[in-house]
C-alpha cells in the first residue's frame, strides 16, 4: 500500500517559512558581523534597530530570500519591510522569477533627428522647442516595479509641457510669483518631472529635497530638512500626499512656507499661458550640495549655467541621434538630475529611468534595461559598479547583452581602480567593453560636469610614488617594481570652453604633476551659495572657484587624490584617508563602507594626531582587541607610519551625508568631545620625532615657496638683461646671419645660466642643407627662445604681426629675419600666405607656431593652414618639432617662471604628397598627428564620431 503524504496545513506551511525567513536573516546577520552572535531572532523584531541591518545589508537580504523561496519580490520590499515578518509576507505573496535569458529587446526608442535647441536660453525654451517640433516624441520611459516586474510608462515632451503647463497654473492660483522658490520632495515618479517643469513654467525656483525612504521616518526626515527649507525661503513644498499631514509641522520652523501640497492638487488648475519668462541670468534652480542639513549650501545655477553644461558635455561626450540613456540615479542629486535628465532633454535622446531603491533591491534591473533598450550612455557612482561586478550570480545575468553600452560613467565618488578592473572582467563575457569606462569628475559648484576623458579610450591609471606624494606632493611616477605605489585614476580633461589649475595652499599655480588645491572656471561656474554670504566667500579665489579637492594634473589631465578639508598632516606629511579607509573596511568584522580617518589637532606635537574610527558589531573583548591590531597594522602600512588612536565603535556611529559620504570633519569633532577608546601610547620620544618632523616640513615648504620667488625674480633679470644684449647685437652686427649665430649663442647662454633643466632630442632630422618648414606647437612665452637654441640658423621665424608693436620688439625680430604674418585682417591674412609661399619657393627655410597663439591651458589647438601651404606649394618638407615642459615654466597669465624640465623632440620630416590646398590639408594632420603624440598635452580638436 502507498502512502500519501499528508499536505501540511496553511498555518503549519506559514511557520516553517518564516522560520526559513529567520534563518536567512541570522545567516546575514552572522556574516556581516564576522561570525559573531547574531541577536534573538523574532519575526517582529526591528531590521535596522534589532538586527542593524543598513540599507546595502538589506538589499543583499532581498536577494538571498529571492534565491532561497524562488520567488521574485517587489523592490518597494526594501523600503516597506521593517520586520523579518514584513519579509515573510512579501515571499508568500511573491510571483515566479521570470527567465533571466527571455529578457526582451525593445523597439527603437529614437529616430534619426539630430537638431538641437542651440538658441534656447532657458529650460522652458528647451522645453518648449521639442513640444513644438515633435510632441509625440517620447522623452522618458519610467521603468516601474509591479507584481508582474517592471512595467514602463512612456512620457512625451507633448504630455510634460501639457502636464507641467497646469501645475504651473495650479501654483499661480496658489499665489506663487515669480522667482519665489518652491521646494520639491518626490520620489522617482512622473510627478517629479512634470512638477520640476511646472515651477518653472510659473518663474518660481525649483529647490529639489531627497524623499524618505520609509512612510514611518516621515517625520523625522522632514525635521531634518527644516534648514534647507529654512535657508531657501521656501513657499511652498511639493511632495507625496502622505506626507502633507506631517509636513505642515515644518510650518512652525519654516516661516516662509504657505502651504504644503501634492502634485495632483496642483494639477486640476486648466492649463493657461505662463505669466512669465525667464532670463538666461536668472536662477533656473537651487542645488544644495550632501551634507546641507546642518549648514544649508544651496548652489545657484543660472539657466546659462547649466545650459552652458549641458552642452559641453554633450560635446564631450559626442552626442548620437541613436544614443539611449538608462539611469536609476536619483533626482535630488546633481548627475541624475542634471547629467541624466536635463542632458538627455536638451539634446533629444530618450532617457530610460528607474528609482534608485529598484537598482538597490535588484542591480541586475540597471544592467538587464541597458539591455533591453540598447541603452548606450549610463552613469553611477563607482559603489554601483561594484556591486554589479562583485554581488550578481551569474543565473541574474543569463542572456545579458551590453555591447551597445557605449560610455559608462563613473563619477559623484572616488573612483577606484580594482572597481574599474573588476566590472570589466566580470562583464566581458556579456558583451561590455572596456573602453567604454569613462571616469569623470565634477561638482555641484560646475552644475555638474567638469572633466571628461577622451571617448573609447578607457581608463587611465597613474601609479605614483606613495612617499614623494605625502611628503612633498609630487606625483612622481613610480618604477614597475614599486608594490606600494599608489594608484590615481584620471578623470579626463576640462569640458570646452571650461579650465582646471592646481594651486599651492598660497594660491600659486603649481606645474604638473604636483599636488594641490583644484579650481576651476567657466561658463557653468555658480555665483556663489544661496543666502550664505561666508561660504561664497571662501568658494572663490580671484575669478577662480575652489572645489574643496586635491588632486594634480599630468598631460594636461586631471589626477583627484583627495579632498582638501579631508587632509591630515602629520609631521609635513601629507595623508589622504580615503584608500585607507577602503582597505580597512575590507578587514572581516569591519563594516565595509563605515570606516572614517581623520585628524584632530595635538597641542604636544604641534601637529595632527591620526584618528581610525571604524565600526563593528563585535562585542567579544579579545577578538575587539585583535581586530584593533589588525586596523592598527593595515593603517600603518599603508599611511607609512602608525595611527595614533584606533576607535572601534557600534554600526551608525561614522556620521553620514544623505548621499551616503562620510562627514570626516563632524566625526572628528565628536571624537573631540569625548568618544575615544585607549589606542597606542603617546610616547615621549614619538611626540619629539614627530614635532621635529613636523617644524621640519614646515621649514622645508616655506623655503621651497623663497626658492621660487627666488628664482622666478633672477630669471626674469637674466630674460631682461639678455633681451638687452640681444637688441645691442640686432643694431651691431651688419650681417643677419651674425645676427642670427649670435642670438642662438646667447639663447643658449641665458637658458644655461638659468639652470633650467632643457632635453633634445632628434636634431639629426634637420636636413643637413635645404629649405625646411619646422612647424613646433606654441604653449608658453618661453616657446620662441628655446627653440632658438637648436633650430638651424638658417631658419627665419614667422611671427604675428602684434609683435612688431613694440618698437624694441621690432627690430629685434626683423634683426634675425623674421617674418611678420596678420591674423585677424582676412585680407592681409591671405596676401601674407602668399609672401611665404613665394619665399619658400624661393628656398627660404621658415620656422612656424601653427597654432598661431597659445592658453594657459594645456592641450594641442588646431593648426593654421600658412605652414603648409607654403610647404606644398613649394615642394620642401616639414620637420615636426614638439614642445614639453614649457607650459609650466611660463604659462599664460604667469607673471615669473618656475623651475621645470623642458624637452623639445625633433621629429623626422614630412614631405607633401601634392602641391594643391588638399595636399596641405593631408600634410597638415600628419604633422599635427607627430607633434600630439609627443608634446605630452592633449587633443583639443574636437571630432565628432559617427553614428
Amino acid at each position: 500500500m502507498i502512502e500519501i503524504p499528508e499536505t501540511p496545513s496553511p498555518a503549519a506551511a506559514a511557520a516553517d517559512a518564516g522560520a526559513r525567513v529567520l534563518r536567512v536573516v541570522t545567516d546575514l546577520c552572522r556574516e556581516v558581523r564576522g561570525g559573531a552572535r547574531a541577536p534573538r531572532a523574532e519575526l517582529d523584531g526591528n531590521l535596522e534597530r534589532d538586527f542593524g541591518l543598513d540599507s546595502l545589508e538589506r538589499a543583499e537580504l532581498l536577494l538571498r530570500l529571492e534565491r532561497a523561496f524562488g520567488v521574485r519580490l517587489p523592490a518597494r520590499t526594501l523600503v516597506t519591510a521593517e520586520t523579518p515578518r514584513d519579509l515573510l509576507r512579501a515571499v508568500l505573496a511573491g510571483t515566479a522569477p521570470a527567465s533571466a535569458a527571455a529578457t526582451a529587446v525593445a523597439p527603437p526608442l529614437v529616430d534619426e533627428a539630430s537638431e538641437f535647441p542651440d538658441d534656447a536660453a532657458t529650460l522652458p525654451e528647451v522645453l518648449e522647442w521639442h513640444a513644438h517640433r515633435h510632441p509625440h516624441r517620447v522623452e522618458l520611459t519610467l521603468l516601474t516595479e509591479t507584481e508582474a516586474g517592471p512595467a514602463e510608462q512612456p512620457l512625451t515632451y507633448g504630455e510634460l509641457h501639457a502636464e507641467a503647463s497646469r501645475v504651473a497654473a495650479g501654483l499661480g492660483d496658489k499665489g506663487i510669483e515669480p522667482g519665489q522658490t518652491v521646494a520639491l520632495m518626490l520620489p522617482t515618479s512622473r510627478d517629479f518631472f512634470v512638477a520640476f517643469f511646472g515651477i518653472l513654467l510659473a518663474g518660481a525656483i525649483p529647490v529639489p529635497l531627497y524623499p524618505p525612504a520609509r512612510r514611518s521616518q516621515l517625520e523625522d526626515h522632514l525635521r531634518r530638512q527644516s534648514g534647507i527649507l529654512a535657508n531657501c525661503l521656501a513657499t511652498l513644498l511639493v511632495t507625496v500626499p502622505e506626507a502633507r499631514g506631517v509636513a505642515r509641522l515644518l510650518r512652525a520652523s519654516t516661516p516662509s512656507l504657505k502651504d504644503v501640497v501634492s502634485v495632483g492638487e496642483l494639477a486640476s488648475a486648466p492649463p493657461r499661458e505662463a505669466p512669465w519668462r525667464a532670463a538666461a541670468a536668472d536662477v533656473a534652480f537651487l542645488q544644495y550640495t550632501s551634507g546641507s542639513t546642518g549648514n544649508p549650501k544651496g548652489v545657484i545655477l543660472s539657466h546659462a549655467n547649466l545650459l552652458a553644461n549641458i552642452r559641453a558635455m554633450g560635446r564631450a561626450t559626442g552626442v548620437l541621434p541613436t544614443d539611449v540613456f538608462v539611469s536609476w540615479l536619483p533626482l535630488y542629486h546633481d548627475m541624475g538630475l542634471i547629467g541624466a535628465w536635463l542632458g538627455t532633454l536638451y539634446h533629444g535622446v530618450p532617457l530610460v529611468v528607474m528609482s534608485p531603491m529598484d537598482f538597490l533591491a535588484r542591480p541586475e534591473s540597471w544592467l538587464r534595461a541597458l539591455h533591453r533598450y540598447r541603452g548606450t550612455l549610463a552613469g553611477a557612482p563607482n559603489f554601483a559598479y561594484e556591486i554589479c561586478a562583485t554581488r550578481l550570480d551569474d543565473s541574474r545575468l543569463a542572456g545579458l547583452d551590453l555591447s551597445a553600452w557605449r560610455i559608462a560613467y563613473n563619477g559623484a565618488e572616488p573612483v577606484v581602480p580594482e572597481t574599474l578592473a573588476r566590472f570589466s572582467e566580470r562583464f566581458a563575457a556579456y558583451g561590455f567593453d572596456p573602453r567604454a569606462l569613462a571616469p569623470v569628475y565634477g561638482l555641484a559648484e560646475s552644475a555638474v560636469g567638469l572633466t571628461f576623458p577622451p571617448l573609447t579610450r578607457g581608463p587611465l591609471i597613474d601609479r605614483v610614488d606613495r612617499r614623494r606624494l605625502a611628503a612633498s606632493g609630487e606625483a612622481i611616477v613610480a618604477p614597475p617594481e614599486d608594490t606600494q605605489a599608489r594608484r590615481v585614476v584620471c578623470c579626463g580633461r576640462p569640458l570646452p570652453g571650461h579650465e582646471i589649475r592646481v594651486v599651492d595652499p598660497d594660491g600659486r599655480e603649481v606645474p604638473e604633476r604636483h599636488e594641490g588645491r583644484i579650481e576651476f572656471r567657466g561658463p557653468s561656474a555658480t555665483s556663489g551659495y544661496f543666502r550664505n554670504p561666508e561660504a561664497t566667500r571662501r568658494l572663490f579665489d580671484g575669478g577662480w572657484l575652489d572645489t574643496g579637492d586635491l588632486g594634480y594634473v599630468a598631460g594636461g589631465e586631471l589626477y583627484v587624490t583627495g579632498r582638501a578639508k579631508d587632509i591630515i598632516i602629520r609631521g609635513g606629511q601629507h595623508i589622504h584617508p580615503q584608500e585607507a579607509e577602503a582597505a580597512i573596511g575590507g578587514l572581516p568584522g569591519i563594516r565595509k563602507g563605515c570606516v572614517t580617518l581623520f585628524g584632530v589637532d595635538d597641542a604636544a606635537s604641534g601637529t595632527e594626531k591620526v584618528v581610525v574610527l571604524a565600526e563593528t558589531r563585535e562585542t567579544g573583548t579579545q577578538r575587539r582587541e585583535a581586530l584593533r591590531a589588525s586596523v592598527a597594522t593595515l593603517a600603518t602600512t599603508l599611511l607609512g607610519a602608525p595611527p595614533d588612536d584606533v576607535v572601534l565603535a557600534p554600526p551608525h556611529t561614522v556620521l553620514k551625508t544623505s548621499s551616503g559620504k562620510v562627514r570626516r570633519a563632524a566625526c572628528a569633532e565628536l571624537y573631540r568631545n569625548g568618544m575615544r577608546q585607549s589606542g597606542p601610547s603617546a610616547l615621549g620620544p614619538q611626540l619629539a620625532r614627530l614635532a621635529w618632523s613636523g617644524a621640519l616640513g614646515g621649514t622645508r615648504r616655506a623655503a621651497a615657496r623663497l626658492a621660487d620667488l627666488a628664482f622666478g625674480v633672477y630669471a626674469g633679470a637674466l630674460v631682461a638683461v639678455g633681451g638687452i644684449v640681444a637688441l645691442a647685437l640686432a643694431l651691431s652686427l651688419p650681417r643677419q646671419a651674425w645676427r642670427r649665430h649670435a642670438a642662438k649663442l646667447l639663447a643658449r647662454a641665458v637658458v644655461a645660466a638659468s639652470g633650467l633643466p632643457v632635453q633634445v632630442t632628434g636634431t639629426g632630422h634637420f636636413p643637413a642643407a635645404g629649405p625646411i618648414i619646422v612647424v613646433a606647437n606654441h604653449a608658453s612665452y618661453v616657446d620662441g627662445p628655446v627653440l632658438v637654441t637648436c633650430l638651424p640658423e638658417r631658419c627665419s621665424f614667422v611671427a604675428k604681426r602684434e609683435l612688431a608693436e613694440n618698437p624694441a620688439m621690432r627690430l629685434l625680430l626683423r634683426g634675425v629675419g623674421t617674418r611678420f604674418v596678420e591674423r585677424f585682417d582676412i585680407g592681409a591674412s591671405v596676401e601674407g600666405a602668399r609672401e611665404l609661399s613665394a619665399l619658400a619657393a624661393e628656398g627660404e627655410s621658415l620656422a612656424f607656431f601653427a597654432e598661431g597663439t597659445f592658453r594657459r591651458e594645456a592641450g594641442l589647438r588646431e593648426f593654421h593652414l600658412g605652414a603648409f601651404i607654403a610647404a606644398a606649394s613649394a615642394g620642401i618638407p616639414v620637420v615636426p618639432v614638439a614642445l614639453r615642459g614649457t607650459r609650466s615654466v611660463l604659462r599664460d597669465g604667469q607673471r615669473m617662471p618656475r623651475r621645470g624640465l623642458i624637452q623639445i623632440v625633433v621629429l623626422p620630416p614630412l614631405s607633401p604628397d601634392g602641391n594643391d590646398w588638399a595636399a596641405a590639408v593631408r600634410l597638415r594632420e600628419r604633422v599635427r598627428a607627430a607633434v600630439l603624440g609627443a608634446c605630452g598635452e592633449p587633443d583639443l580638436v574636437e571630432r565628432r564620431p559617427s553614428s
